[in-house]
């Protein structure tokens, strides 16, 4: 029987990549969806559609408000989601769209998940080189999770440690689209976009930073846009 896996699938081209990484791995799949009262909740049925093109046949979508905690562009609409910055300037702060301890939250419900179910692993797509610089995408981030799965579990405390892997920590926006396109991520199937209109904003930082990454890859991106970065980006 192969070892099982928790993959946290948002429904991007980045959760979408190391969906596919996890199953090109040996392990089979529960894929965990997180419904934080996001604005670009779209997402979610685009995990949903890359669950079921890869085949994943346990894809569990959970509810967490986290809208109640507030102070970001994704959980309240009356803060602005950026637009139309520079690349350059994208990933020298931590923007408005940073969700306050979103990936502790998540990490948290998947260990949970993980240890309940035997998995051995838990994938997370973070990514600290083509980012919006969000702390919790840092290796830092990740060593320190390592060290509460080992000490905060009963598996982890009995020597039967749960592994955050993280394989896209280190790879460009293209490596990833490269990556992808070996393993036969949709991509049409995926969101990125902040805002969850019929068609991807274009000019948002999730937006900018897949269009970089496809445009550097040389590889098509099929998602419509309503709009098109500045010259200026490119």
């Amino acid at each position: 029987m192969a070892p099982r896996a928790v993959v946290l699938l948002s429904g991007g081209m980045d959760s979408a990549t190391a969906l596919a990484i996890a199953l090109q791995e040996g392990f089979e799949v529960t894929a965990l969806s997180v419904d934080y009262g996001q604005r670009h909740r779209k997402e979610l049925d685009s995990a949903r559609k890359v669950a079921k093109h890869f085949g994943v046949r346990d894809h569990r979508v959970v509810s967490l408000d986290l809208t109640a905690i507030g102070g970001s562009a994704l959980t309240d609409k009356k803060i602005p989601v950026p637009e139309q910055r520079r690349l350059e300037e994208i990933g020298q702060a931590i923007p408005a769209t940073y969700v306050p301890a979103r990936n502790t939250i998540l990490l948290g419900y998947a260990l949970g998940l993980a240890e309940a179910t035997g998995a051995k692993a838990i994938y997370i797509a973070a990514n600290q080189i083509d980012y919006s610089g969000y702390p919790d995408c840092r290796p830092e981030f990740y060593k320190a999770f390592q060290e509460v799965a080992r000490l905060g579990t009963q598996r982890g405390v009995e020597g039967d440690i749960i592994e955050i892997r993280t394989p896209l920590l280190a790879m460009s926006k293209a490596d990833i689209v490269r990556k992808g396109e070996e393993l036969g991520v949709p991509w049409a199937l995926t969101w990125s976009c902040y805002q969850g209109e019929e068609k991807a904003c274009g000019v948002c930082d999730a937006c900018q930073l897949r269009l970089k990454g496809f445009r550097e890859a040389g590889v098509k991106d099929p998602l419509p846009y309503a709009r098109r970065p500045r010259v200026t980006n490119a």
